[in-house]
């Protein structure tokens, strides 16, 4: 246990602090609805998470001595998010066990409200509830106190993942599917790492659940010599709850972003008509049935045909590509059907977007990259005005990665590079196919395929090291193995009937 505790601190494939949480969440239980837990302990979270931020750049201005402690600049310049004084953790900790800990709460985030009105009616403010048991409320707080949240790292959606750890431990009691509005950390990197997002660009995600994708580009940028304040981002979420948590996200790393007043369907209304965007990532919501076709049938947006009332996935692909700039790129995750599809009219729609030589590469994933589901999942990166004018680059990735533990995995930095270079040669026009992993492939060959995407259609399969021994040989020495195996299954089958025999059982 030891061991898998290290590893998830190691790790992005975990928060690192799962068990404090749930442990949280076991204080809790039976006092409130199981709906309501993860709202608490979001709520929690994000003042655990600025409340340390603040504590350790304010130490580090006390040490200086130069009086700027209190200085909201001093904490933004970091981009670290400044704390008022109500709303400090020692604050919220000192009242742990008094009757009045539920206000303590709940005033703290006014607090914070009243100094970013972009937070306004944002944070949660359920904690004086009677319905929320007071003393079970500060033993939870207590947990979060102790909470060592001294590794995290601020390009890490927290919040997010904090969120869905939530919905998968509760989804019996819920009914709620986990891993819908949370991006892994494998897949988010590998996308901007792809897309390599510039300074001064407009950045977009029309489905941006706790807001996992602006977070990793802002550490791109920065990580490039570029500000993140640099990007204008964009961004829209139809589910409320998980609609404040990106404000939250975006708030407390000093990212400026426009993500509409309010919630709202991205079909019915796009809360950003015309906008153009230079990049647009994005995870949209697999196979969404039901999402209104009958009513959006002559929309703008349908470019290359009307999308299947029944799989919301190719109105997602051409909503993007209709907020597209001239030169503008697409990184997507898709569930792996809409590769192949061909009911109602999907074959026909990716057929026309790939004549119109939009789709630069697809990467097929490899599964248990989420929190709480195994789908296997592909990238897709659509691109106006392609380097490589009528090609596509095909890479199989289903190997790739590491399991973390029984149920995670994960991609090393250095599968990340390796996606990322394979990516840039091939738009330099260097890239040799490696069977098994990689291949071009023009609209000729992807016409010969029928117009479907899968990767391992092109890839083929990797070459096996020739062993030296004749294939007559080997075939003989494995069947000869087969036979005394098929030998001794008998010899064990006849042994068991004759024990069951024995105490009276016949087979």
């Amino acid at each position: 246990m030891a061991k898998t505790s290290k590893n998830a601190k190691q790790t992005s494939a975990n928060i690192g602090f799962e068990k404090q949480i749930w442990d949280a969440a076991c204080v809790l239980w039976g006092h409130i609805p199981a709906a309501d837990y993860r709202k608490v302990i979001v709520g929690l979270i994000f003042l655990r998470y600025i409340g340390n931020a603040f504590e350790k750049r304010y130490n580090e201005l006390v040490a200086e001595g130069d009086g700027f402690e209190n200085d909201p600049d001093a904490y933004e310049e970091e981009n670290i998010f400044f704390v008022p004084e109500n709303a400090r953790w020692g604050k919220i900790a000192a009242a742990a066990h008094t009757p009045e800990i539920g206000t303590v709460i709940d005033d703290a985030m006014r607090a914070i409200e009243d100094d970013n009105k972009k937070l306004k009616n944002v944070l949660p403010k359920n904690y004086a509830s009677p319905d929320l048991d007071k003393r079970v409320l500060g033993d939870v707080v207590d947990l979060f106190t102790n909470m060592d949240m001294s590794d995290t790292e601020g390009n890490k959606d927290l919040l997010g993942r904090t969120y869905e750890y939530c919905i998968a431990q509760f989804a019996a009691y819920e009914g709620v599917k986990g891993g819908e509005f949370y991006t892994p950390a494998s897949v988010v990197k590998t996308i901007v790492a792809i897309l390599r997002p510039f300074s001064n660009c407009r950045v977009y995600d029309p489905c941006c659940g706790s807001g996992g994708m602006f977070v990793q580009s802002a550490k791109f940028i920065q990580a490039h010599g570029g500000k993140r304040g640099t990007i204008s981002v964009y961004g829209q979420e139809s589910n409320a709850d998980t609609w404040k948590m990106a404000k939250m996200n975006l708030a407390i790393r000093g990212i400026d972003a426009n993500l509409g007043e309010y919630q709202a369907d991205t079909f019915f209304n796009d809360l950003h008509p015309t906008l153009k965007a230079d990049f647009i990532m994005a995870n949209p919501p697999f196979n969404l049935s039901g999402w209104g076709q009958d009513k959006l049938k002559d929309d703008v947006r349908w470019k290359y045909g009307t999308p299947p009332a029944g799989n919301a996935n190719y109105a997602w692909i051409q909503h993007m590509i209709h907020h597209l700039a001239p030169n503008g790129k697409i990184g997507l995750v898709l569930a792996n059907g809409a590769l192949s599809t061909q009911s109602g009219g999907e074959g026909e729609i990716r057929k026309r977007i790939i004549e119109d030589d939009l789709v630069e590469g697809i990467i097929a994933m490899p599964t248990q990259l989420f929190y709480s589901v195994t789908i296997p999942v592909t990238l897709w990166f659509i691109t106006k005005n392609k380097k490589q004018k009528g090609k596509t680059l095909f890479i199989d990735a289903r190997n790739m990665g590491h399991m973390v533990d029984r149920k995670h995995r994960d991609f090393t930095d250095e599968d990340i590079q390796k996606l990322s270079d394979t990516f840039l040669a091939f738009q330099e026009g260097k890239l040799e196919d490696v069977k098994g992993f990689c291949a071009v492939a023009d609209l000729t060959e992807i016409e010969k395929q029928d117009y479907i995407l899968t990767p391992g259609r092109y890839v083929g399969i990797e070459e096996q090291e020739d062993d030296g021994e004749p294939f007559d040989d080997k075939m003989k020495r494995l069947t000869g193995e087969l036979s005394e195996m098929f030998a001794k299954s008998h010899e064990l089958e006849d042994k068991i009937r004759k024990n069951l025999g024995a105490i009276g059982y016949e087979v």
